[in-house]
Order: C-alpha cells, then structure tokens, then sequence
C-alpha cells in the first residue's frame, strides 16, 4: 500500500495535473452527452467503448509522462515504419466507416482507425525532422524545406491512397503548417507555398476528387448545390436546426427532438449539435472554452520547455486541437465543409480518445523534463 502511494505521489509531483484534469473532465462530458445521442439505438455498447477508451488513454497518460520525449524521438526511424506500415495495412484490411472512407481496422468487433494513431508518431517525427535541420543545417535553406516537403507528401498521400479520408489528411496538413511557423520557417516559403498549392488544386479538383467530394466542399457556400437539404447537407442542416432549437440552456439531457431521431453521426461528428440542443450555448461555449484552454496549455509548456523539439512537439498537439475544434464546430455550424472530423475528447471514437491522451501524455513528460543549462535561469 506504501508503495502504491508512493508511486502516486511521484506520478503527480511530475505530471501536468491540470491538463489530466481539463482532458478527462472533457472525456466524461462526451461520455454523458454519447449517452444521451444513443438513446434511440436501445444499446449501451458505445457508452462502455468510450470508457474503456478513457480508461486505457489514462493509461497511456501515465505511460508517456516518464518516457522522455528525446529517446522516443531518438526512435525515429522506428516510428517512420510504423507509420508507413500502419497506413499501408489498410489496403487490404481497411473497412469503410461511417464517414464512408476507407479508413478503419475492424478485429472481433473493435474498429482501430489508423490515421489517429499515425497523428502522435507523426508529431514526434516531424518535430524530430525540423529540428534536425533546424540545428544542424539551415531550416529556410531549399534542400531543407524540399526534405520537410517531401516528408509531408509522402504521409498525405498515403492517407489519400489508402483510406480516402480527406478529413484526417487535412488535419496532418495544419500540424505540418503549425510546426513550421512555430520553427521560425520564413515568410516567403508559406507564400511559395500558397502559390504551388493554388496551382495544384486545379488538378486535384478535376482528376483527383469525385463529384461527391468536391459537392461536400462546395455545399455549405453554394446552396444551390443541396437547395432541399435533402441530400449532400441533410446531416448538416439538422445540426443547425438542433443548435438553434436549444437556445440557451437547452432542452434537457435526453429530450432533443433531432438528438433522439434515428439519424446517423449525431455522437460522433455531430455531437456538437447534440449538446447544443440538450443543454444549450451555454454548455457550447464552455466545451469550446475547455478545448482552447488545453491548446493553451499545451502551448505552455511549449513555450517553457527549453528545447526546439519538445516546444514543436507541444505546437504540434495544439494545432490538432484547435483546428479539429474549429472544423468540427463550422461542421454543425454549416460554415465549413463536413469532412469527418471529429470534436476533440466529446465525439464518439475510442481511436481518437487513446491517441488524444497519449499526445497529452507526452506534453505531461514534456512538462516536467528538466530544462537545459542554458535556460536554468529563466
């Protein structure tokens, strides 16, 4: 018993408690609000999957506070396989989800989606790359950011090819933007940039996207394209419906009218609507608050962790929040394009939940590592 309290004493004096405590108080709220969605479906299955999942990310919490975030990316090499491999994996095996992307594993009823796990190691990889070339060469030198370039196309693609999921792609796309920027990446190479990308989308458009994509994109801005809300918008419309119905405080967990309907992504993607209608904007503003304010922390310990890799490793989990956060809410907001992204710690996904606690695991082991020599004054 001595020991267990020992271990516990240790595990808080070094671990970023706050940022325990702001995820899990995130994860419960979702748990509670997934089980109000999921009332229709008569099962409790997807209550038990998302604590299953809190449970076993905690886990990993704690895991990741004591490995240090140099000898995990020291492993680099390591993690680039397994990102390759995990990706490539679905080829064969890879199940389409309710998204109706290709992107889940599917073992003895328990779905694993890939481009969530990939998302950690991919942080710590690329944070491992900037800083490589950061120290050792010069970062805004052409051979060094063609290196950065060709080491996002490469993991972009990969998700593209094997699991068609735009969303997820998008979402490596800003990490990638956000580690940069916070590297000290010049402003030139993000204009060069918008240029190359402003000259590939005309391609893309035609060749690469089907009509159905390039609609899901288009819809919220052109109208026209889904005037009934009948088709491509349908999940979307009634999402604002379900936001505006709740008013201020909401109708009451378990009494949305949308929110009990048999529709689907209510507690996965759209759960934001979900908690819009139950319990109001209030609690809308609050989930959002809740979710800056972890992309805060992590900036934090960014910011004060002494080292280019770990700051770029915190920068990169941030971006993820913040942007997932935002797309999500344009989402059922019927601002920006649906895309499959789900709301950090609150939709429905055991995938997403694990990946999200081990990133803020490393954060938490970030957080406590002592700083270098010639930062021990500040």
């Amino acid at each position: 018993m001595k020991k267990i309290s020992s271990l516990a004493r240790d595990f808080f004096a070094r671990a970023d408690v706050l940022l325990l405590v702001l995820c899990t108080v995130c994860t419960v709220f979702g748990i509670v609000v997934i089980a109000s969605a999921t009332l229709s479906l008569d099962t409790l299955k997807n209550v038990y999957v998302q604590i299953l999942s809190l449970f076993v990310g905690l886990g990993l919490f704690v895991l990741f506070t004591y490995i240090d975030i140099d000898t995990l990316a020291d492993n680099w090499v390591m993690l680039c396989v397994f990102n390759i491999v995990f990706l490539l994996v679905l080829l064969p095996f890879g199940v389409s989800g309710d998204s109706g992307n290709n992107g889940w594993l599917r073992f003895f009823g328990i779905g694993i989606q890939p481009t969530e796990v990939v998302k950690v190691s991919y942080i710590v990889v690329m944070a491992k790359h900037i800083t490589y070339l950061k120290t050792k060469q010069d970062l805004n030198a052409f051979p060094s950011v063609a290196q950065l370039a060709v080491h996002f196309v490469v993991i972009f693609g990969l998700i593209l090819v094997t699991s068609r999921d735009l969303g997820s792609a998008s979402v490596f796309f800003i990490i990638f933007l956000v580690m940069l920027f916070a590297a000290g990446l010049r402003w030139y190479w993000f204009v060069i940039g918008c240029a190359v990308i402003a000259a590939v989308i005309p391609f893309a458009w035609t060749h690469v996207l089907s009509d159905y994509q390039r609609n899901r994109l288009l819809v919220p801005y052109v109208p026209s394209i889904d005037p009934d809300n009948s088709g491509i918008n349908w999940q979307a419309n009634l999402s604002k419906i379900s936001l505006a119905s709740g008013q201020i405080t909401g109708r009451g967990w378990g009494n949305g009218p949308q929110s009990q309907s048999a529709r689907a992504g209510k507690h996965t993607d759209f759960i934001f609507g979900v908690i819009g209608e139950e319990m109001g904007m209030i609690a809308c503003v609050l989930v959002i608050v809740l979710l800056i304010v972890i992309a805060i922390r992590c900036i934090q310990v960014g910011l004060r962790s002494g080292t280019t890799l770990s700051m770029l490793v915190c920068f990169g989990v941030a971006g993820t929040i913040l942007f997932q956060t935002f797309e999500n809410t344009g989402m059922c907001m019927g601002i920006t394009p649906v895309i499959g992204i789900t709301l950090p710690f609150i939709s429905y996904g055991g995938s997403s939940i694990v990946s999200l606690f081990a990133a803020m695991g490393i954060v938490s082991g970030i957080k406590y590592k002592r700083k270098p020599t010639r930062y021990a004054l500040y």
